[in-house]
């Protein structure tokens, strides 16, 4: 038979209303009172009803979070990320794809307000007015996506990206490609900052293609395009698109990476299993979503009205896609 909060109260020697606010309202019982009420809950395996609880408390005990594809081995590791984290906060997680498409993502979040107390907005495409316009309606954090007044979590993809030219330069390559990924993506924004950075700083020839989808099948249609600019060197926007490259470049006998490196950028499972290891930037994305977690639960906290906006480094991890171009 389930316990119920009598039976806590009972065991507690205090009121059923007690126990309530002690599981509730705890600044409103005295701190030896709710030590009681606690060790009883414990002992009896009490959990409380969260639907219950929520009409007492105003909140859910659930979070959002809306990602632009599930099918992207980059957004699976933020979800386990933010659904451990929530877990430890006794919150549950309410999961959405958006499918890369922007109006569906405003959609989404409008339509999750109405079940959770805030949502982790993954790797926006909406513009910035659209964004303010959801984070009116919800408390809202961005992964990956810096806008002022609205808090984030973020990785230095920039800084990323230079670290891959500095590396590629450093081998000896003057003729490189950047294959661009969605034109609506603030990540591929960032990886084109750093880029130019590093470009100009070191004076190399950059073909700069794209855009193309950030999938497998948008490395094979880039590879072609690559090789055409008569490049040494292709850096991919992600490491799916990177394989993707690899693969059409060996089906044309085109050897990785004697003939040609190819970069990635994330550190998926994939980068190190491939054959040969892929060059990438390791993206901190369990990091990244335990941040977005904690700060949305600071923003439904008390205490939660700034906007702060953290960012996590990246690291560039050198495998076996890169060595000096042929002479």
């Amino acid at each position: 038979m389930a316990v119920t909060i009598r039976d806590v109260a009972r065991r507690a020697h205090v009121s059923v209303a007690t126990v309530s606010r002690a599981l509730t309202s705890p600044d409103l019982v005295r701190p030896e009172t709710r030590a009681r009420v606690l060790a009883a809950a414990s002992d009896l395996g009490y959990q409380p009803n969260r639907a219950a609880r929520g009409l007492i408390t105003g909140k859910t005990g659930n979070i959002g979070i809306v990602v632009p594809d599930l099918g992207n081995p980059f957004f699976t590791g933020v979800l386990k990320a933010v659904q451990a984290r929530a877990m430890q906060a006794d919150h549950a997680v309410f999961v959405a794809d958006s499918d890369e498409d922007p109006v569906l993502e405003a959609k989404l979040v409008r339509a999750m307000a109405k079940q959770v107390d805030g949502v982790v907005l993954c790797s926006p495409g909406l513009e910035d007015s659209r964004v303010h316009e959801v984070a009116g309606v919800t408390s809202l954090v961005l992964l990956n996506r810096r806008l002022p007044g609205v808090p984030a979590a973020l990785m230095d993809s920039a800084g990323g990206m230079r670290s891959v030219v500095d590396h590629l330069v450093a081998l000896g390559h003057r003729r490189i490609a950047y294959l661009n990924g969605p034109r609506t993506s603030w990540s591929n924004q960032e990886r084109r900052r750093g880029l130019a950075e590093a470009v100009a700083r070191h004076g190399v020839h950059l073909a700069d293609l794209g855009p193309f989808a950030p999938r497998y099948e948008g490395g094979l249609q880039a590879a072609d395009l690559a090789v055409a600019a008569g490049t040494t060197a292709v850096m991919a926007y992600n490491d799916v698109m990177a394989l993707g490259v690899i693969a059409r470049l060996r089906d044309r006998g085109i050897s990785v990476p004697r003939d040609v490196s190819v970069t990635g950028f994330d550190d998926l499972v994939y980068a190190a299993l491939s054959s040969p290891g892929l060059t990438t930037v390791a993206m901190p994305v369990a990091q990244a979503g335990r941040t977005a977690v904690n700060l949305l639960l600071d923003r439904l906290g008390a205490d939660g009205t700034g906007a702060p906006q953290v960012v996590a480094e990246t690291q560039l991890i050198v495998r076996g896609t890169t060595a000096p171009p042929r002479t």
